[in-house]
């Protein structure tokens, strides 16, 4: 008989994080961590370590509340951090949407938003299966938030000049005229030549600043 999910929403969590990364590289602006360890390296380490987030969930026990709650926290803050970096509106529904971010054509910008809310919702969501006194761990990958700010800002530069020097097909979104015009980057030439760009919070048209 086959065993039931324990902690079907910290596999959501889990899936949320790896649907972001599929999505970027597949959209050939690279994965995360690879300027630091390399595609094939990165690569692995995301297959092993997202593998495992997702065995523990499954297996739910609660010795391990804390480190899933560590890495919903985790989760949260990578949503965040898109925010703090990239130009974005709110709804209608008062849902904050990127209106242009990592190089992606606005045609590529409703499925990113949706993968990042709901990356984002099943991160919250997976504390409400946690134990109570373990949720509070979550707070330890929110403060990652700086790190990982840091590190997005510098994964787009390091990726948008391996597409001008050393072109591949995980770079191929980041070169002039790869899966169409980046959005909001005909609004910002600065943001080509830096890692990270902020817009206003504005429901129209709204300028963008180019981070120093």
């Amino acid at each position: 008989m086959r065993r039931p999910v324990a902690r079907p929403l910290s596999v959501l969590a889990a899936a949320g994080t790896a649907a972001h990364h599929g999505f970027e590289l597949g959209n050939g602006v690279g994965l995360v961590w690879q300027p630091e360890l390399g595609l094939v390296p990165a690569g692995l380490f995301w297959t092993l370590g997202l593998g495992a987030w997702s065995w523990v969930a499954a297996r739910g026990s609660r010795r391990w509340d804390g480190v899933l709650a560590a890495l919903a926290g985790a989760g949260l803050a990578g949503v965040v951090v898109h925010f703090t970096l990239w130009p974005w509106r709110l709804s209608r529904w008062g849902v904050p949407l990127l209106t242009g971010a990592e190089g992606l054509p606005a045609s590529r910008l409703g499925a990113y938003n949706a993968i990042l809310g709901g990356w984002a919702l099943a991160s919250v969501a997976s504390l409400a299966e946690l134990t109570p006194s373990r949720r509070r761990w979550a707070l330890l990958g929110l403060a990652g938030l700086p790190l990982l700010r840091r590190s997005a800002r510098h994964h787009f530069a390091w990726a948008s000049a391996r597409a001008v020097d050393q072109p591949a097909w995980w770079n191929r979104g980041l070169r002039d005229g790869g899966g169409g015009e980046p959005a909001g980057m005909s609004a910002t030439p600065a943001s080509a030549q830096v890692p990270g760009i902020v817009g206003e919070r504005a429901r129209g048209p709204h300028r963008v600043d180019a981070l120093p």
